[in-house]
């Protein structure tokens, strides 16, 4: 793919549009340089970072949020399996699933409800459509040797949907943003959006990634891989207005969502919360 993964994105835009921005610019203030980063522990296991960067000449702020899958398990929540006839913001899964935390699961079809690209959660099959994204998020494993966590690549000889399905009871297909390992996977274009992405890390950390700052995404991952956080791959869940973060704070709940869209949304006003249908969802792990 000479244009790496870029160019999937404009054919796989759907309906839902629009999400809600709280106390983003107090949160973005508070950034650390990556040169001194710093993590804050919200709990054992999970970690909040905060970073600004100055890719393309532009100061950006990103907010990672890592996870260790030995203390916290990922639970997929589809609207598809509930009784609700509607989504509901990040915040809102959280609340009414009893999540830590909750991410875009990845983006979704004009119906606000099926995922683009094959989603298996349990005996669920929100989608069965395999395409040609080429990264694959799968945790819950089926057997105890397998890592409670992991990103694949597709273009990986003896990987596939059909094969990590058999392993994990969820799988979910995205839009590959870094290839591991450490591969920026997109090439140079002038489309860019706020964006929400899944990665994993050198340890095998989970990472919730959220950058309202609207970027290429040629540059957002020259951008992730440069600061220290150990990234090895990553997946785009979603961009624009419709991109999310939530996180249960005991004192002070972050709430983060995107607005800027290239051909969408060409501003940074977006204040309103729209329903997503599918998240990724953080709980403690069960022991």
């Amino acid at each position: 793919m000479s244009s790496m993964e870029s160019g999937m994105w404009s054919s796989a835009r759907h309906g839902s549009r629009a999400l809600l921005w709280i106390g983003v610019a107090a949160l973005l203030a508070a950034t650390a340089p990556p040169c001194h980063a710093s993590w804050e522990v919200l709990a054992e296991g999970m970690e909040l970072g905060r970073f600004e960067a100055n890719p393309a000449g532009d100061d950006v702020s990103i907010v990672v949020l890592r996870i260790d899958p030995e203390h916290w398990d990922l639970r997929m929540i589809c609207l598809s399996e509930t009784e609700r006839e509607y989504g509901q913001s990040a915040r809102a899964w959280c609340e009414h699933s009893g999540l830590a935390a909750a991410i875009n699961a990845g983006m979704f079809a004009t119906d606000y409800s099926t995922h683009v690209g094959y989603l298996r959660n349990g005996d669920h099959v929100n989608s069965r459509g395999i395409n040609h994204y080429q990264s694959v998020a799968a945790f819950s494993p089926l057997a105890p040797d397998l890592p409670r966590f992991r990103m694949y690549d597709l273009d990986v000889d003896g990987v596939s949907v059909k094969g990590l399905a058999d392993e994990y009871s969820t799988v979910v297909q995205n839009l590959r943003l870094v290839k591991r390992p450490r591969m920026n996977r997109w090439g140079v274009q002038e489309k860019r959006w706020s964006e929400a992405a899944l990665g994993e890390d050198e340890q095998g950390r989970v990472l919730f990634i959220f950058c309202r700052s609207p970027l290429s995404m040629h540059d957002l991952n020259s951008t992730l891989l440069s600061l220290p956080i150990g990234l090895v791959c990553a997946q785009h869940l979603e961009g624009g207005p419709e991109a999310q973060l939530f996180v249960n704070l005991e004192d002070d709940d972050l709430e983060l969502v995107g607005s800027y869209e290239t051909d969408f949304v060409e501003n940074d006003l977006n204040n309103r919360a729209w329903p997503i249908p599918n998240v990724i969802g953080v709980v403690p792990r069960a022991r």
